[in-house]
């Protein structure tokens, strides 16, 4: 399975790491916060260093009860991790984690950037996939309901799997309609989501394979771990690299962390299981 970055195909012959940089000053994770231009390089480097494929850039926070910030402070706040990237790694891919039409043109056409990360799926800007269908670059397609404010009180599924399938299969054959060649899908962990149903997600993750795109999961440090285990995002390192060896085991291509050099570790020894197996065989936990 491949995507096309800037004309040049861009395989998933081994699942890929996508590095978390937030330029948000109350990302739920206080950790991966990057205030200052200083502290952004120094994490861009740390990444670099540890193996990332791909950063993810962002620059407003979609942590229940965040401030919203207009589009303009939220460009002006990924200005310098795109300068960071742009200096420390041109050769990486960056994807930009936004809902808003204009700050993805803004970053394409001004910076470089190679793909569009959208929470909404589309929903909280009409313009987005017109947008990205002109900008002719990857989309990562993400379940969510309402709104990063209201998300949570929109959790009423018949069944969670197949009414996330089913959205994104409806929104895909729309992208596709306008044009958009390079989709990644994403469930949504933690999105319009009780913890019991994000495990559902996870266990049943293989289901999205048949959307026929590279699947990103997504669960880094979420609430999904840290509140059944009664500890906090800090102390949630240990339970997000064994719900990512879960992830990669059950299909995904991208992991997006805040801790690359966990994650590369968990690709590493899964692609060590996979290729243990006989070929009549499913590996196992």
């Amino acid at each position: 399975m491949t995507i096309s970055l800037k004309g040049k195909l861009y395989p998933f012959d081994r699942p890929k790491v996508m590095g978390i940089i937030n330029t948000t000053p109350d990302s739920f994770f206080s950790g991966s916060r990057t205030p200052d231009t200083f502290s952004i390089e120094k994490r861009v480097e740390q990444m670099v260093e540890e193996g990332v494929d791909i950063f993810d850039l962002g620059g407003y926070s979609s942590r229940p009860g965040a401030e919203d910030i207009d589009p303009e402070t939220e460009y002006v706040r990924l200005v310098p991790a795109l300068k960071a990237v742009k200096k420390i790694a041109p050769e990486t891919p960056v994807s930009i984690d936004t809902f808003r039409a204009s700050v993805a043109r803004r970053c394409v056409e001004e910076w470089g950037a190679d793909i569009i990360n959208d929470i909404s799926g589309g929903t909280l800007d009409p313009e987005m996939w017109a947008t990205v269908a002109e900008l002719n670059v990857p989309y990562i397609l993400m379940h969510m309901r309402g709104t990063p404010a209201d998300m949570q009180t929109h959790t009423d599924y018949k069944d969670v799997v197949a009414d996330v399938l089913k959205d994104l299969a409806f929104k895909i054959a729309e992208l596709r309609q306008l044009g958009v060649a390079d989709i990644i899908v994403d469930p949504g962990f933690g999105f319009a989501k009780t913890v019991d149903q994000n495990f559902r997600l996870l266990n049943e993750l293989k289901v999205f394979g048949e959307l026929g795109c590279p699947i990103l999961a997504g669960v880094s440090r979420k609430s999904m771990i840290w509140r059944p285990l009664g500890i906090t995002p800090e102390e949630s390192l240990n339970g997000t690299t064994s719900l990512n060896t879960i992830a990669l085991i059950n299909g995904a291509d991208i992991l997006r962390v805040h801790d690359v050099k966990e994650a590369r570790q968990c690709v590493e020894l899964v692609e060590l299981l996979k290729h243990s197996a006989s070929p009549n065989e499913e590996p196992v936990i």
